[in-house]
């Protein structure tokens, strides 16, 4: 091993080491970059830095970010969550399960119309954590299914992961949207499948809806209000998907015609005011802010480790294991899933994915099947204790009556879902592949 890559090894160490001392991760990627990277080069960094910064902050592609977050954080505002639930808990009747089904058909709902979990997981327990106790639904299993519904955005589009991953893989938007359609619905139809066995097995953990609370309001009035709540945002997202995967609109611009449509729906929901339009501006700009400051502090990092002679450690470690390539993939996944306890998706993609890159290029992989699964394994890692950040999230709007431990408890099977959903699409790469190939991507 060379002087270059024991700096390199390093630059990593030091990357961890900082980030347990809670130094933000921006920071400690430019910090740990500059030091190790003047060490080995001396000046000639500097040189080099701006080039690549410049070159990374004005991909085109990146426009759609802060476009598809001003549709998602006005969609959140317009209180999507609380209509759909209370029009689907009703609509449930007597199914055992059924308000379980329903918070993973708004999942599925929010993921494409906002597609930022903090907001989704919060929204949804806060909104119905409460109210899955109040019916006698175990603790547990409602926290689970809280924390894994509010992750489906990590991969139903229009996923701000895919936006990146296109960026990254030099592959189109609309092709990843399209290849991530089959995954994220089979995902929840795992979900719904659970649910229902639950219902057959352990009817007391999954109550109905009782009869009292379902009559208070008429068939013919729920469905007209499921409509007025449902068929708005479903519709803008359907447009919005629709004209990037047929190829339409770029993804900038269907970006763009999203966020005046988030505008419109809620203001067809009554729910738009100035208040509304400048805290969705605020959050807008603190997402898209922090999300090019990483990428920026990135570069300096990705600089540095590569002219240190990372990419050639990482590969060597993929030489060392047996089994060939699906080895070497699934290892690629197992570090994606332990990186995602400690840092968030953002710097998972432009850290790890690109030196994973090379790699997977060389043995000819699709590279859109690969980044199908490697959505699903990072939303994996959100959902995973001790450190799920989907479990925080959760945590810190739960009623005093749900324990840590509770959250923890419920987790677990939707964990081994995830595996499972993994492992299927790992075996089955036409259901990522289907879709773009069917419409001529």
């Amino acid at each position: 091993m060379t002087g270059n890559e024991i700096l390199a090894l390093g630059m990593l160490g030091s990357f961890f080491v900082l980030l347990m001392l809670g130094l933000p991760v921006g920071l400690t990627l430019a910090v740990s970059g500059f030091v190790f990277g003047y060490i080995g080069f001396g000046p000639l960094l500097f040189n080099l830095v701006p080039g690549r910064i410049f070159g990374s902050v004005t991909s085109y592609t990146l426009i759609a970010i802060p476009l598809f977050v001003f549709m998602g954080v006005m969609l959140e505002k317009s209180k999507l969550a609380e209509d759909l639930m209370e029009v689907v808990g009703h609509l449930a009747g007597n199914l055992r399960g059924g308000l379980g089904i329903g918070i993973i058909l708004v999942g599925v709902v929010m993921g494409a119309t906002t597609g930022i979990v903090g907001a989704t997981v919060v929204t949804l327990g806060l909104l119905t954590l409460p109210a899955l106790l109040r019916r006698g639904y175990d603790k547990g299993l409602a926290s689970g299914m809280i924390c894994a519904s509010g992750t489906l955005g990590q991969i139903i589009p229009p996923s701000l992961i895919l936006i990146l991953l296109a960026d990254i893989l030099n592959e189109s938007v609309g092709t990843l949207f399209a290849a991530a359609v089959i995954p994220g619905l089979l995902l929840a139809a795992i979900y719904i499948i659970y649910i229902l066995a639950l219902g057959i097995f352990r009817p007391d953990s999954v109550p109905a809806v009782p009869l009292a609370e379902r009559q208070a309001m008429s068939r013919g009035q729920l469905w007209a209000k499921l409509a007025r709540v449902a068929l708005p945002p479903v519709a803008l997202v359907g447009a919005v998907l629709g004209s990037i995967i047929a190829g339409i609109a770029a993804p900038t611009e269907a970006a763009s015609m999203g966020a005046l449509g988030s505008i419109l729906v809620t203001a067809i929901g009554r729910r738009l005011n100035f208040k509304v339009l400048r805290e969705t501006i605020e959050s807008t700009t603190k997402i898209t802010a922090m999300m090019m400051f990483i990428l920026i502090c990135a570069q300096i990092f990705a600089i540095a480790f590569r002219g240190l002679g990372g990419e050639k450690l990482v590969e060597d470690a993929f030489k060392w294991l047996p089994g060939g390539v699906a080895a070497e993939i699934w290892f690629m996944l197992f570090i994606i899933f332990i990186l995602g306890f400690f840092i968030e998706w953002i710097e998972i993609c432009y850290i790890a994915v690109p030196l994973f890159l090379p790699i997977m290029q060389a043995h000819g992989l699709d590279l859109v099947w690969i980044a199908t699964l490697i959505c699903v394994m990072l939303q994996t890692s959100f959902l995973t204790p001790p450190f799920g950040w989907a479990l925080f999230f959760l945590r810190g709007v739960a009623p005093p009556e749900v324990k840590t431990s509770d959250i923890y408890r419920g987790i677990i099977p939707f964990v081994a879902m995830q595996v499972l959903a993994t492992f299927i699409i790992f075996m089955l790469p036409a259901l990522a592949l289907w879709l773009p190939k069917k419409i001529g991507w």
